[in-house]
């Protein structure tokens, strides 16, 4: 098998068996059987366990993430620069609910793989998250943009505030659907999204600020 051939053939088996099973679960030795390949293969081309599980990761976060930013940039196009607070947590929430949620994704093994990255905080994919905030730096500076008025410290905690929906409704689903007695439709991706925006948006735009000023001013009057 040619080298490039036999490198997919690995990500591809990888992905497929933490689909279906735990991260601690799957050995070396499944992978390589499901790939068609040998232990040294593995070795030559990523290392470790470890360093394979990090490298699929971060080739799917690179590609949801290349489509988040290409709706933001979608969205300060239209907006001259400065897109609205909505347009921008659309393109945050968007990308990685389409991913995961919906009758024909949540089959697929990419989706699956990504939901259990999301509630399986292995060391490999969590030093990958912990460091790498880049791509949520451009999102906090069009927030600010699109929220000149409002405290800096504020846009943080309403972009941490959007992620936690996000990352909950998509590893978490199952519960709502039974909570709900299948009232909440998590198949209906469209709707999730926008529920997911006029939440974060309202948080992001409403009194909070002042109101925790205010009970500040008056406690330090009462001190």
């Amino acid at each position: 098998m040619p080298t490039d051939e036999t490198r997919t053939a690995i990500l591809t088996a990888a992905e497929q068996l933490y689909a279906e099973r735990s991260f601690g679960e799957v050995s070396l030795r499944d992978i390589v059987a499901a790939a068609g390949v040998n232990l040294a293969a593995v070795n030559y081309h990523f290392g470790s366990k470890d360093e394979l599980l990090a490298e699929l990761f971060l080739s799917r976060a690179t590609a949801l993430n290349r489509e988040r930013f290409a709706a933001l940039k979608e969205a300060e196009a239209a907006g001259d620069g400065r897109a609205d607070v909505e347009a921008i947590l659309r393109a945050l929430a968007g990308p990685p609910i389409r991913w995961c949620l919906g009758a024909d994704r949540q089959r697929s093994a990419a989706a699956r793989f990504m939901t259990r990255a999301a509630v399986e905080t292995v060391p490999p994919i969590r030093k990958i998250v912990e460091r790498d905030i880049t791509h949520l730096r451009r999102f906090a500076d069009a927030l600010r943009r699109a929220l000149p008025d409002r405290e800096e410290v504020d846009v943080y905690w309403g972009l941490h505030f959007a992620l936690a929906m996000i990352r909950q409704t998509t590893t978490d689903s199952e519960r709502l659907r039974k909570l709900s007695g299948d009232l909440c439709d998590l198949d209906d991706v469209d709707d999730i999204i926008e529920r997911i925006v006029q939440l974060a948006s309202a948080g992001l735009t409403g009194k909070t600020a002042p109101l925790r000023k205010e009970r500040a001013k008056a406690a330090a009057a009462k001190g």
